[in-house]
């Protein structure tokens, strides 16, 4: 019960790493608004945190419209009763190399992982500026400080987002605004089957290839990124801000 009575909002918590930090956290004794553009989704994660006794409610949401995270934000601080911590998860997946995106690949894809973060931040400040103890972990990705092959937009917001994180926690912190990275690696979610998609590659080879990449052989879970991000989290961490904490076997050091 690390996150007893914590008020938290996930975005993008219908599926992948987000659902997974929804349920890890609800477990944790937190209450949960899943806050993510899919509604279906998003009530499949409400559905499993509720059929292990925890407490969550949905609202739909898209993060790039700044009108939508307000609305957002205004109605989980009134189902939560304020708010505690806040995990930046939605996230667009826009591949490609440079000369093959669009304005609008570019578009979307920081309107999503950079600017929708920092407007989700920007509306539920007011509410942890009341926490007794704030905190936001963003999810970022190995993708933000290595390069990668025709991954030019993904890696491009997701150093912005790693240096927004070391921002946020400079400024924040006269509030007591604690900010924190994950930076996951290889992770099956179903992000990876779109990558798959992308690159046309046979599926299981893909697998063992992103595998081997790690010193411990093998992709990783969900929940373990989430673990790393309720770490992140909770009080454990009060003197941890303006880092980045990397959840990929190995594969970059």
């Amino acid at each position: 019960m690390r996150l007893k009575s914590k008020k938290v909002i996930v975005t993008g918590g219908a599926s992948g790493i987000g659902r997974a930090i929804c349920t890890v956290f609800a477990k944790e004794g937190a209450s949960v608004v899943v806050a993510d553009i899919d509604e279906s989704a998003s009530l499949e994660t409400l559905y499993q945190i509720q059929s292990e006794g925890g407490q969550a409610t949905t609202i739909t949401t898209d993060v790039s419209s700044e009108e939508s995270v307000c609305e957002m934000v205004s109605a989980s601080a009134s189902f939560l009763g304020g708010v505690d911590i806040l995990v930046n998860d939605a996230a667009a997946f826009v591949f490609g190399r440079l000369e093959d995106v669009t304005l609008k690949d570019w578009e979307t894809v920081f309107g999503v992982n950079v600017i929708g973060a920092s407007s989700t931040v920007k509306h539920t400040l007011p509410y942890l500026k009341r926490s007794a103890s704030p905190n936001i972990v963003n999810i970022a990705s190995v993708s933000g400080f290595i390069a990668q092959p025709a991954f030019v937009p993904y890696n491009t917001s997701k150093g912005a987002l790693l240096q927004l994180t070391r921002c946020l926690a400079m400024d924040l912190a006269e509030f007591k605004v604690r900010v924190n990275a994950v930076c996951p690696g290889a992770i099956y979610t179903p992000a990876t089957e779109k990558h798959i998609a992308f690159e046309n590659a046979d599926r299981d080879e893909f697998l063992e290839k992103a595998g081997q990449g790690s010193f411990l052989n093998r992709v990783g879970q969900p929940e373990e990124v989430a673990y790393a991000a309720l770490f992140l989290a909770s009080d454990e961490a009060s003197f941890i801000t303006g880092t980045h904490l990397v959840v990929d076997g190995g594969a970059t050091v």
